[in-house]
């Protein structure tokens, strides 16, 4: 069973009680929000940050906390339990591992200090012809003399309208294998060059299609190593799927605890709608699931601190898959609990759907996952 220290139980009664204090309401959620229409208040994120949680993963030599992951994994559930209107984090986090990992010293300073303030960031992989076979990149970088000049398109980039900036992951040498040739490059915000446009979904202002043209940078830009960008994407899954993991097992609990509300309180035929025996053994069903999710989030989470540098491609794909799975099922099933106030916006519960959908999509598809677990099993 998951344990927690006696440090760690502390730290997620904390942000509990900070994401009831400054988003407890749907008034103040509204307020930081544009009404629902963004999924990410940056006026919220530097509050968290002040008290050092934006940072929890940050070598302390860079002013972080320096945690592990299973500490990161208590921000994310707890956030998303107490609804706070963060969802920049999950990209911001993901960016920041992978400068620690391949920035140089200065670029890493920079970077990993912003991001203990509060600066958000994004990552851009995707291209319309390269979502779930993300190595077939054509977005272009060619070198010329002191720097790089991109072009092409990116699209479904997270955070990209607010970032500070953006991690690019660009063609830098065409060969015969598409895994080769990858380039990672360091896009600071408002660079001549780029256009950010953003996609109308139905979760809100989240994800943006980007134009580069003519868009120039130094040679200092790059991260890491020129042509090693696959290898260095493979080397962030870990940190990937357990930040996705862990975000939703927090959505899921926030579905579980709004409706077991509604069901105690709501009465049809003389009796609250909770005690008829098909509510309860949904419930029950959803609350086993729902632990389930928790030990297999926490458990992969302590393998990664236990073993930093070893790639866990079968656990961190199971516990995204398990976890975006129970997530799109309880909000389904909680809004079916519901009825039509589950369907109305005076609720959470439509918007904690649509979340938990689409989850089962980005940070690669759950179909993606089930076909990597397979093949750890020779298949």
């Amino acid at each position: 069973m998951v344990s927690f220290t006696d440090e760690q139980t502390a730290f997620a009664k904390a942000i509990a009680d900070f994401c009831q204090r400054e988003a407890g309401t749907r008034e103040q959620r509204d307020a930081l929000t544009d009404n629902g229409a963004e999924l990410h208040s940056q006026e919220l994120y530097v509050k968290m940050a002040q008290l050092g949680w934006a940072g929890i993963v940050v070598p302390e030599e860079f002013g972080g906390a320096g945690a592990g992951n299973v500490e990161m994994c208590i921000l994310l559930q707890e956030a998303m339990r107490g609804n706070a209107p963060i969802g920049g984090i999950g990209p911001t986090l993901i960016t920041a591992a992978a400068y620690e990992k391949f920035a140089d010293d200065q670029l890493k300073k920079d970077v990993l200090a912003g991001v203990v303030e509060g600066d958000s960031l994004s990552i851009s992989m995707s291209e319309p012809e390269a979502g779930s076979d993300v190595a077939n990149l054509s977005c272009r970088a060619e070198k010329v003399d002191g720097g790089w000049v991109i072009n092409g398109q990116k699209t479904w980039c997270s955070n990209a309208h607010f970032a500070k900036s953006i991690l690019l992951i660009a063609r830098t040498e065409k060969t015969d294998k598409k895994h080769e040739g990858l380039t990672h490059f360091h896009i600071p915000a408002g660079t001549p060059g780029l256009e950010i446009k953003g996609i109308d979904t139905l979760g809100g202002r989240e994800v943006n299609d980007l134009y580069f043209t003519n868009c120039e940078v130094p040679d200092s830009a790059v991260v890491g190593q020129v042509g090693n960008g696959w290898n260095q994407l493979m080397a962030g899954l870990n940190t990937e799927r357990l930040i996705l993991a862990a975000m939703q097992l927090g959505v899921a609990e926030r579905s579980f605890a709004d409706t077991l509300a509604f069901i105690t309180e709501r009465k049809q035929f003389g009796r609250p709608i909770g005690t008829f025996q098909a509510m309860r053994h949904r419930m029950a069903d959803l609350a086993t699931e729902i632990e389930c999710t928790r030990q297999l989030v926490y458990a992969v989470a302590k393998e990664a601190d236990d073993n930093p540098t070893k790639l866990l491609p079968r656990e961190a794909s199971m516990a995204k898959l398990k976890a975006t799975e129970t997530s799109k099922r309880m909000t389904i099933d909680a809004m079916q609990m519901m009825g039509g106030y589950g369907y109305a916006t005076e609720f959470d519960a439509e918007r904690l759907m649509r979340g938990a959908i689409i989850s089962t999509v980005y940070g690669g598809t759950n179909e993606i996952q089930r076909d990597i677990i397979g093949k750890t099993f020779g298949l």
